[in-house]
């Protein structure tokens, strides 16, 4: 063994799921980007290494794996006014004027992250911000990434004038008359407005995706499941991946490529035939040094706040009865088309009907398909009403959930009285965001953010997993306590499960020998800190490949 570096640290947590019966490990040699001994520091001391970073009393563990973000969908849905502080329609057009005031001649007003409960018993409407924005065009983003409110003037630049049909289960919502609200559902709909929009160029959004990226490294993730692959994004991947490996240099904090791990799945839309198919199946593998498209992104519902989810029973609004693909049939055939090729699949399914549908799908594949079927990581995204017979069918099913612990902790509220409670019911709005009960139930649960729906930053997240409320916020009133994670179950959904879900067990998720040589270095002990101290704590560096990407002052001992 001839090491490039080796990392001490006072405590490594290795999550392989059994202990060895040794001393605890206490450093860490890596070579060529893998792991290649752990070991006590005593026994590290007869390891050659070129070099040595001590940690001192830090606590190193895999490094964490967001299971389901959007990097560059979250570039177009982040831009303008973040909207996502106000708590009350005068505090949203109070932003939106100012944002008006600001925003240059023959350009656009543009805001995000608006949450639906800021109408209160309103609807969403065009009228209620027109006169903010002084008759410009404006396109609102609200916070479930699914739907949007534009103004009349968007409206009248897309020459969107009355209802549209779409392929899937969108919809231009409309008055009696016929009249547009401004109200658009689904990305279908949305892309009327949001495609007349000016662009930014190729260099504004790699310059934006750059940064994004290195705060992505200092939040302390080494990797992410990216849920999207829209026009030009891996152009950007490729671009910036090349610009890293062209400026290498041991001290610089990227060198070798991008700050993390992509693990990309493109979109498999409704009205897409075998053809389209057969073309996102040819792009698995694309990729680079840190990069890869290794999955394909299916919908089988939207959310239940615009009343677009897929339930078994209407909403109390009468809505979110109708599946996103028109005709679920299709949607099981390319499942079968995916999972017969060992394609790993990751379907969008928020209400009990659409994980049901899911379900069935995968239950129903074909004798000759499901042997290669088990050799890919197929998931279930979002699950956040699930009742009790579908927790046991998920269990013999062997799908993996991807879950993301604070779109129940920032969006739902204990006295059932948030938008998405109200909408469901107390019944549904009960069994919400079931982790614990996955888990239980033997389910492999991969844990992430869904930004820029949600915050990214890691620490947070595991926080409101444990707490099943907002981390900071102990005033606040648990929801549906008796889901909470323990703190080994939440460090497991972004390193051992994230590994899992991905299919790449084999090859990460653990500080074991032979596999990759990525980690985070914290300055608290995740499993046994406060869940709130663990929120606040700092993410000391992060490793990926055995090189530093984020290392902050004064880490080193």
């Amino acid at each position: 063994m001839n090491p490039d570096v080796i990392i001490l640290a006072d405590t490594i947590h290795t999550m392989e799921g059994s202990s060895s019966g040794g001393p605890a490990p206490q450093a860490v040699a890596v070579e060529g980007g893998v792991i290649a001994a752990v070991g006590s520091r005593d026994v590290a001391e007869n390891w050659p290494a070129a070099e040595v970073i001590d940690f001192g009393a830090a606590v190193l563990t895999p490094g964490l794996v967001d299971c389901h973000m959007h990097p560059v969908f979250g570039l177009e849905l982040t831009r303008g006014i973040d909207l996502s502080g106000a708590t009350d329609l005068a505090g949203v057009r109070a932003l939106l004027r100012a944002q008006a005031e600001a925003t240059p001649a023959g350009d656009w007003v543009r805001g995000w992250g608006l949450d639906p409960n800021v109408f209160g018993s309103a609807t969403a409407h065009r009228e209620l911000i027109d006169d903010v924005v002084s008759g410009l065009p404006c396109l609102i983003r609200l916070f479930d990434g699914h739907s949007a409110l534009a103004s009349s003037r968007a409206l009248e630049l897309a020459g969107v004038t009355g209802p549209r049909a779409f392929d899937q289960a969108s919809e231009v919502v409309c008055d009696r008359s016929g009249r547009p609200t401004g109200l658009l559902l689904e990305a279908a709909a949305v892309e009327l407005v949001a495609q007349v929009m000016p662009a930014e160029s190729f260099g504004e959004r790699k310059a934006r995706l750059a940064e994004l990226f290195t705060q992505f490294a200092r939040s302390g993730l080494t990797g992410a499941h990216v849920m999207d692959c829209g026009e030009g994004s891996l152009e950007l991947y490729r671009a910036l991946e090349q610009e890293a490996l062209e400026e290498e240099d041991p001290g610089h904090d990227r060198a070798g490529g991008l700050p993390l791990r992509l693990r990309i799945s493109p979109w498999c839309m409704p009205g897409s035939v075998e053809q389209d198919w057969q073309w996102l199946a040819e792009q698995i593998g694309v990729g680079g040094k840190r990069w890869e498209v290794a999955g394909i992104k299916l919908f089988v519902d939207g959310t239940v706040d615009n009343g677009t989810a897929w339930l078994f029973e209407p909403d109390a609004y009468g809505e979110s009865v109708a599946p996103f693909w028109p005709r679920p049939e299709e949607y099981a055939a390319a499942v079968r088309f995916f999972a017969g090729r060992g394609i790993p699949t990751a379907t969008h399914a928020i209400g009990d009907a659409g994980v049901a549908a899911v379900l069935d799908a995968f239950e129903s594949l074909p004798p000759a398909v499901r042997p290669v079927a088990t050799e890919a990581a197929h998931r279930i995204e979002h699950l956040e009403t699930v009742p009790d017979a579908l927790i046991e069918r998920f269990s013999r099913a062997g799908l993996v959930a991807s879950m993301q612990p604070t779109h129940c902790t920032h969006y739902s509220r204990a006295d059932h009285t948030d938008n998405w409670s109200t909408r469901l019911g107390e019944e549904r709005a009960n069994n919400a965001w079931r982790c614990a009960d996955l888990r239980a139930a033997g389910t492999t649960l991969g844990l992430g953010s869904d930004w820029p729906i949600a915050p990214f930053e890691p620490l947070p997240i595991l926080a409101d997993a444990q707490l099943r409320r907002r981390s900071g916020h102990s005033g606040e009133q648990p929801v549906v306590p008796g889901q909470a994670l323990t703190a080994l179950q939440a460090l497991e959904g972004y390193t051992s499960h994230a590994a899992k879900a991905a299919g790449e067990w084999a090859v990460s998720g653990s500080v074991t020998v032979g596999k990759r040589a990525d980690f985070t270095v914290f300055d608290v002990d995740p499993l046994s800190v406060a869940p709130d101290d663990l929120a606040a704590a700092r993410v000391l560096a992060t490793f990926v490949d055995g090189r530093a990407q984020h290392l902050a002052v004064g880490a080193v001992r």
